[in-house]
């Protein structure tokens, strides 16, 4: 038990904090009794900085841990789903002239398709062509920064996505030039 000194019976008077005219009075030893019984709430209400694991919705061996993280990143259509987005993107971007979002959503395109490969390398045929003819000429067509030949190629790479999408025998992802800008970006 903590023992609190004696100290002189001194009595302070102290403004009320929401109202003037109120005055509260205590002794020195109230006043460090309440000081005490303050800090010692604060302490107590103090939580001491918890690690939590991430991942514990992870079981199994090491193994079954890394299949289930694999079954979450899936195999090739979350690629397809981001390259879908910057796809569109990338087609507003031209049309705005923004030429240096186009620039960056062309290389995102480029790293998600590599990313999807890297998931399902029995896909890398089909995007080959792609990654390295259509990809290229888009960016040579980004660096003119003219919309005219930006729209001819764009139409190119659009075919070249659906021509990757029958080599996959998945014929029925028909992709067409965007018409409706879904994003808020624009320049």
């Amino acid at each position: 038990m903590l023992k609190i000194p004696p100290i002189a019976n001194t009595r302070h008077v102290m403004r009320h904090p929401m109202n003037d005219s109120e005055n509260i009075e205590t002794t020195e030893n109230e006043t460090q009794i309440i000081l005490i019984l303050s800090l010692g709430l604060f302490a107590c209400n103090q939580q001491t900085k918890k690690e939590t694991a991430q991942g514990d919705w992870i079981k199994g061996t090491e193994n079954e841990k890394i299949k289930t993280i694999e079954k979450q990143f899936r195999g090739f259509d979350n690629a397809m789903i981001e390259t879908g987005y910057r796809y569109q993107e990338l087609y507003w971007a031209g049309q705005d002239q923004n030429w240096e979002y186009a620039d960056y959503q062309l290389e995102k395109i480029k790293i998600t398709i590599e990313n999807g490969l890297e998931r399902r390398p029995k896909r890398a045929k089909s995007a080959e062509h792609f990654l390295n003819y259509a990809l290229p000429v888009m960016k040579k067509s980004i660096e003119k920064k003219d919309a005219e030949i930006f729209n001819k190629n764009f139409q190119t790479m659009t075919i070249n996505c659906n021509s990757c999408h029958s080599m996959e025998k998945v014929p029925f992802f028909n992709v067409q030039i965007p018409t409706e800008r879904q994003s808020p970006f624009k320049k």
